[in-house]
C-alpha cells in the first residue's frame, strides 16, 4: 500500500506536472471506485488544476471553482504518468485502469488497481472534507505543529498495540504497515508493546524514529517520476518485506506474524530481547 511517503511524491510529482493546466478529460472505467455523484465527474471538464495537496495517504486535486478531485490508492493502487495520453477506448471490466484524467497539453494520468480486491477511491467534493476518510485524519506526524508532548498526549491511556495505534489513521494520518515496522525497528520496540504504558524514553524514542524515518522517505522519494516510487521504498526497508533476510543493525534473522490480509516484520534481537513473538494474533511472547 502507498503511505504518506510515496503519497508526497506522488503529490509533489502532479504539482510540478499537472498544476496549471486544464483537465480536457475525465473518465470512470471503474464505477465501483468513484465514490461521489454530486458534483458529477463532468465537473472537473475544463477545470484548471490549481494545487496539490496531501491529506494522510489521500492526494487532492484542488481545481478553479471549489471542485477537488481526491483519492486514495488502498493497497493495490496506483498513478501512471503519461507524456501523452492514450487514446484507446477503455474496456470497463476489462482493464486494471480505475480512472483516466486527460490535460490541454496532451498529458494525463491513469489510477489503476491490481487483483480482484478492488479498494481504490476516487471522490469529487466541493471540500476534501467531504471525503469521511479525510475528515477521520488524526494530525500529521510530519506537520511542525506535532511535537512530542502532542505524541505523548495521544498516547496516554491507549490500551492497544503500538504497531495498531501508528497505523490508525484517525490517531496518526499517513502511516501504513510497512512505516509502522520500519519505525518499531528504529525504535527498538515491540510492535505488541502496550502504547498506554510507554515510559517517557520509549516514549521519545518513539516519536525521534517517526520524525527520522518519515523524513528520510519523505526525501528518497521526493523528484522521483511514480514509475520509481515503489523501487525507491523497497530499497530503502530495513525490516519490512525482509522476511528471512539478516537484520542490518544487529545480524539476526527478520521475521515475520502473518494475519488474515497482512503481516509485520521485525527483529527479534533489536525489538523483542530475542524472543520470537507469537504468531497470530497472539499478544503475547512465546515462552
Amino acid at each position: 500500500m502507498p503511505e504518506m511517503p510515496e503519497v508526497q511524491g506522488l503529490t509533489d510529482f502532479l504539482g510540478e506536472r499537472a498544476v496549471g493546466r486544464t483537465i480536457s478529460r475525465a473518465t470512470v472505467s471503474a464505477i465501483s471506485a468513484l465514490k461521489t455523484y454530486d458534483p458529477p465527474i463532468t465537473a472537473l471538464q475544463n477545470a484548471e488544476i490549481t494545487a496539490s495537496t496531501r491529506l494522510g495517504k489521500f492526494v487532492v486535486l484542488s481545481c478553479a471553482g471549489d471542485l477537488h478531485l481526491a483519492f486514495h490508492l488502498a493497497k493495490a493502487g496506483w498513478l501512471r504518468w503519461y507524456e501523452t495520453v492514450p487514446t484507446t477506448l477503455i474496456r470497463p471490466g476489462k482493464s486494471p485502469i480505475a480512472l483516466r484524467v486527460a490535460l490541454d497539453d496532451g498529458s494525463g494520468f491513469d489510477l489503476t488497481e491490481a487483483g480482484t480486491k478492488k479498494s481504490l477511491a476516487v471522490y469529487v467534493v466541493r471540500d476534501p472534507q467531504d471525503v469521511p476518510g479525510i475528515a477521520r485524519l488524526g494530525p500529521d506526524p510530519l506537520d511542525p505543529s506535532f511535537t512530542l508532548d502532542v505524541f505523548a498526549g495521544l498516547l496516554e491511556g491507549r490500551r492497544t498495540q503500538i504497531k495498531g495505534l501508528l497505523r490508525d489513521q484517525s490517531v496518526i494520518a499517513g502511516i501504513g504497515n510497512a512505516y509502522s515496522d520500519e519505525i518499531l525497528h528504529a525504535a527498538r520496540m515491540s510492535p505488541y508493546a502496550n502504547a498506554g504504558k510507554l515510559n517517557a524514553e520509549e516514549i521519545e524514542r518513539l516519536f525521534a524514529a517517526m520524525q527520522a524515518t518519515l523524513r528520510d522517505a519523505v526525501a528518497e522519494a521526493s523528484g522521483k517520476p511514480p514509475a520509481d516510487l515503489k523501487d525507491a521504498k523497497r530499497r530503502g526497508m530495513q525490516v519490512h518485506a525482509r522476511r528471512g533476510e539478516t537484520c542490518p543493525v544487529c545480524g539476526d534473522t527478520v521475521r515475520s506474524v502473518f494475519f488474515a490480509d497482512r503481516s509485520l516484520e521485525y527483529c527479534p534481537t533489536c525489538q523483542t530481547g530475542g524472543k520470537p513473538l507469537a504468531d497470530r494474533r497472539l499478544s503475547r511472547l512465546l515462552k
